[in-house]
């Protein structure tokens, strides 16, 4: 019994070194787990093809950077594309006014603000555009290094700093914040007037940062045209989902137009026929499943980007859909 006590505290001795070993070890180590330097960490990258969500899928619940972390990790999200309230919060931006609520009325009417909601816009525009100017760029450094730290990486940065009424400096911070945060993209809808789209471009080539271009149920197979021409750093952050709903299929605008996309939103719709509601993945006309097989199997390398548009049911929240939405792409992708 005394020999077997001892040769057992060897034994147990010899797996701590052991253990220790390969966390000290700088080569691989044959018969080693290939993961084991990522575990505990979320992992959304599926044989080659990069599921990652856009952080407005959480609107409904805190959105302090902190927390859009721990969502991050709840739902085994690896890669996202950050909202521009987050990330500009964290950098030290002043803080907005109460947003009004403007949802729908019965009669489907947006409500108009009233006179001092839209002052206390105005003002809160002007502050944040000052401060835009002048906002140094490690605070977004550190927001990169506290979510690579924990597994999460920042492909995309979408804040509200690219529209016609934006100065060019704003726009120039937009780029370099989203280089800052570790991104190859900064997106915003599709502007109308192809002048704004050629200033994006122009500014967008002297940070070597892609502005990508969204868009709803206006997108057509030619949509960006104008845009791409203008700039090689004109690209498109495309929604198949609205597409379907807008009447298209969306697997031959992606094996055609796949070098100019930098990131695609994928939710499931109706088609355009079938009235084109959202809803739960699995229940519309979206070609989910095909678009992330083509992006395997074509070894696509932009980012899917989940977005969670469907009516969150009964007892569930935005985190545990959207994690029920990285499970159908984990399993579509066969990882």
């Amino acid at each position: 019994m005394e020999d077997q006590d001892i040769s057992r505290r060897k034994f147990l001795g010899a797996s701590a070194l052991a253990a220790a070993g390969f966390a000290l070890v700088k080569v691989p180590v044959f018969g080693a787990p290939a993961y084991i330097k990522n575990l505990g960490k979320p992992n959304s990258l599926f044989n080659g093809v990069q599921v990652g969500a856009i952080t407005y899928s959480w609107r409904s619940m805190p959105g302090g950077a902190e927390d859009i972390l721990k969502y991050c990790i709840d739902c085994n999200i690896s890669a996202i594309e950050l909202m521009g309230p987050t990330g500009e919060s964290f950098a030290g931006a002043p803080e907005a006014p109460p947003r009004p609520n403007m949802a729908p009325a019965a009669n489907g009417q947006r409500p108009e603000m009233t006179a001092e909601q839209k002052a206390a816009q105005a003002e809160y525009g002007t502050k944040l555009a000052e401060w835009r100017v002048k906002a140094p760029m490690d605070k977004f450094v550190q927001l990169r290094k506290m979510y690579n730290d924990a597994g999460v990486s920042i492909y995309a940065f979408k804040p509200s700093a690219l529209g016609e009424k934006n100065t060019d400096a704003e726009v120039d911070y937009a780029l370099r914040a989203a280089k800052a945060l570790g991104a190859n993209q900064a997106n915003v809808e599709l502007p109308n007037d192809p002048a704004q789209t050629k200033r994006l471009g122009e500014i967008a080539l002297k940070n070597k940062v892609y502005v990508g271009y969204h868009g709803h149920t206006q997108q057509t197979p030619t949509w960006w045209d104008t845009a791409l021409g203008q700039s090689k750093y004109n690209a498109m952050n495309f929604d198949m989902g609205h597409y379907v709903a807008a009447g298209y299929d969306p697997i031959p605008l992606i094996e055609t137009k796949h070098d100019n996309i930098v990131s695609m939103h994928i939710k499931d719709r109706k088609n355009k026929e079938h009235g084109g509601a959202n809803v739960v993945w699995g229940q519309g006309d979206t070609p989910i499943t095909a678009a992330l097989e083509l992006m395997r199997a074509k070894k696509y390398k932009f980012p899917a980007t989940i977005e969670l548009e469907y009516e969150i049911p009964a007892g569930s929240d935005a985190v545990k859909e959207t994690a029920k939405c990285v499970e159908y792409a984990r399993k579509a992708l066969g990882a």
